[in-house]
């Protein structure tokens, strides 16, 4: 019926994490897309441009990038969009399977439960969206090293309550601070900046609900049991990191690619991106006892501190 609110009343007995996954329900229900429609699907792609913000590219502000024409910077900033796409369906794979597994055979009434499906909903269509973007963007199926595939399928399979939650959050900060400076960069495709902008929207929506999981989950958590998960973590966060561009893109966008290697290991203006990205997030994983002595070890070769 026209004017019927269909919102989950609440009540005054609720938790605060009942209250937060109904709010999230309501925000989902007001706010969401629908990439089919959304996404200009049809203009054919511009080579005139970029894929990304050039900023972000792993060889802005190298040599080797004011040796390329802009044809080859456009073509590698899409290549290296292309591959972050495929790494977040790689990784949207895994954070399904965790979510289901933790509210498998859980009340369904309750709205935590509820939420966790619409976020499954979400990622269903992320996944197909970030499909079809890096199809039109003109790039093979990337994806990351075997090692990380088989290490990445041990984590679903294992990974539980903190640690599962964290990881997802890592994975979703680092997409949304690079995806932020992409929507609105118009150098970057329209086509690709309609994506961002979903995927930033809809994701503000995770994040939150990963937080809350995760400081939840570890309320009560002693020391050993900290110290491992934020060492889980860590890995977790290195794989995906290191994996967000394939090291296929430089040939595939016509370089050098040893030299391309060479150069964006040494890169220290992608590094220091990656590390302002992060600040939020370090702050977080700090404030509740998942930033050790040990795992920031790790975050510091994935360039994340």
């Amino acid at each position: 019926m026209a004017g019927t609110d269909t919102r989950i009343p609440v009540d005054a007995e609720q938790s605060d994490r009942d209250v937060m996954a109904r709010r999230l329900l309501d925000s989902s229900e007001t706010l969401s897309y629908d990439p089919v429609e959304e996404v200009d699907w049809e203009t054919p792609l511009d080579t005139g441009d970029h894929g990304a913000s050039p900023e972000w590219s792993t060889l802005y502000g190298t040599s080797y990038w004011g040796d390329m024409t802009l044809d080859q910077q456009r073509e590698l900033t899409r290549q290296e969009a292309a591959s972050v796409a495929s790494t977040g369906i790689w990784f949207e794979m895994i954070l399904q399977q965790m979510v289901l597994r933790d509210f498998y055979a859980k009340d369904p009434t309750d709205p935590a439960f509820q939420w966790a499906l619409t976020e499954i909903a979400d990622e269903c269509r992320h996944s197909i969206m970030f499909a079809r973007g890096a199809a039109k963007l003109r790039a093979p199926a990337y994806r990351p090293r075997r090692v990380v595939v088989e290490l990445g399928r041990v984590f679903k399979t294992v990974a539980f309550g903190e640690a599962a939650y964290a990881a997802i959050l890592v994975a979703e900060e680092v997409l949304d601070v690079m995806q932020r400076d992409w929507m609105r960069d118009e150098r970057v495709a329209p086509f690709v900046r309609t994506i961002n902008n979903i995927h930033v929207v809809e994701e503000s929506r995770h994040m939150k609900f990963a937080r809350e999981e995760t400081k939840e989950r570890l309320a009560g958590a002693g020391w050993l049991r900290k110290q491992i998960n934020a060492l889980v973590v860590s890995i977790a966060s290195y794989a995906i990191v290191t994996s967000m561009v394939n090291r296929s893109v430089y040939a595939n966008a016509g370089l050098d690619k040893k030299r391309a290697l060479r150069e964006a290991k040494r890169n220290e203006h992608h590094k220091s991106m990656l590390r302002s990205s992060c600040a939020g997030l370090m702050e977080f994983l700090d404030s509740v006892g998942l930033l050790t002595k040990v795992s920031a070890r790790v975050y510091k070769r994935a360039n994340l501190i």
